[in-house]
């Protein structure tokens, strides 16, 4: 059936209260930016809901409104004027196609003028369907059929469909933060978390060539592009930081077991280096507690002790296969499981240190000239803004 407008309804938007004007105005800019490259005919909102005029590319409407996060569901829908008849019209319409056997009818009437209540409008609309279609029974409870009805100033809006959205808030009402983003499977799912909480994104991704290849570094690229669907205006800034004479020193340190920690506390201090600087408020990682030697308690204590900045960390509560099933269902992992080493997976000491002390890190660090090494690194980091198409800055 051809369906001519889309309803979209959005769940935690309209609990937020005198922004929630503020959230439905980004929800509806993400929209337009996911819809760009379409024909329709215009976005209109009303009291929790948002209504697309698809004109005849209803179905390339859903398919781009599965990357927008704030959605709870959209429906594809018929519109009729506010007449009985025809609303009888459209109503046998979507149950001539609709599959099951039981049905229920749920009017709802903001237009409060329309002569018939939603209770009459339920009596009225069921007894026509089980008139017209017998196979049919009514379900009040667990119906195969809803055939949700409408009714407002404009028309009445019928539909059966509710496409599942992703939920969340919209990208852009909350801040700005930083990810940490690796070639692995995890940081990725980090990424597609935060964003779902509404916040805009930035990525740092820290490469040490020759120890890491091209390779890996356009495999950071490839899912970074991944998240940018994501990302509400369909970009995401990308910041690759020189990370090999870091590395170089590191390998020359007389603890060896602390290597790893050493590196996380090096990377932190860039990634809120370069959050300063961009006006982000928080870091974002793809840490999982008990999953390798840096993600113990006690080593995410001693590496998180090198910053005040706050670091989320939505997947420290997910085992690995959780992860993997996200990652799988954002379509990150197959990018993420390519063979290409990074700079988190080189020169892994034989024995890391699962219990890091702070006391043995300061006196670890204190070999190296610290602020030297992070300036150094700074200053050769690279910005990428990854988009449907990979530019240079």
């Amino acid at each position: 059936m051809m369906y001519h407008t889309i309803l979209l309804k959005y769940g935690e938007i309209s609990l937020k209260g005198k922004n929630r004007s503020k959230f439905e105005d980004i929800l509806i800019r993400n929209i337009k930016y996911a819809l760009k490259d379409l024909d329709y005919g215009g976005i209109r909102k009303a009291y929790g809901r948002v209504y697309i005029d698809c004109g005849e590319n209803w179905q390339a409407v859903v398919d781009s409104l599965k990357t927008v996060f704030g959605i709870v569901s959209f429906s594809p829908v018929l519109k009729t004027e506010l007449d009985l008849d025809a609303i009888k019209q459209a109503a046998n319409k979507l149950m001539a196609e609709a599959q099951g056997s039981t049905f229920k009818i749920n009017a709802r009437r903001p237009n409060k003028h329309f002569p018939l209540t939603s209770m009459e409008v339920n009596r009225e609309l069921g007894g026509y369907v089980l008139q017209n279609f017998p196979e049919f029974k009514v379900d009040v409870h667990q119906p195969d059929v809803l055939l949700n009805i409408e009714l407002r100033n404009e028309g009445a809006y019928l539909y059966h469909k509710e496409i599942p959205g992703l939920g969340g808030m919209p990208v852009g009402s909350a801040s700005k933060g930083m990810l940490l983003l690796s070639g692995g499977i995890d940081s990725p799912a980090a990424g597609y978390l935060t964003l779902k909480r509404g916040v805009t994104l930035e990525a740092v991704h820290f490469h040490s060539y020759p120890f890491t290849s091209e390779r890996s570094k356009q495999k950071v690229l490839d899912l970074a592009q991944i998240l940018a669907k994501y990302a509400g205006n369909g970009e995401i800034k990308l910041w690759i930081v020189y990370f090999t004479e870091i590395q170089k020193v590191l390998q020359k340190s007389r603890y060896p077991d602390l290597n790893i920690t050493l590196m996380r506390r090096f990377m932190l201090r860039i990634a809120e280096r370069l959050a300063k600087r961009e006006k982000a408020l928080a870091l974002i990682t793809g840490d999982s507690l008990g999953q390798v030697a840096s993600q113990t308690m006690e080593s995410i204590h001693t590496i998180n002790a090198v910053t005040n900045m706050p670091i989320f960390r939505p997947l420290i509560g997910l085992d690995k296969q959780e992860i993997v099933d996200l990652a799988k269902k954002i379509g990150t992992y197959e990018t993420s499981i390519l063979p290409y080493e990074d700079c988190c997976t080189v020169f892994v000491p034989k024995n890391p240190a699962t219990k890091p002390r702070i006391d043995q890190v300061l006196e670890a660090e204190s070999q190296f000239d610290i602020d030297a090494l992070i300036d150094e690194a700074v200053e050769k980091t690279e910005c990428l803004t990854i988009t449907k198409a990979v530019t240079l800055f």
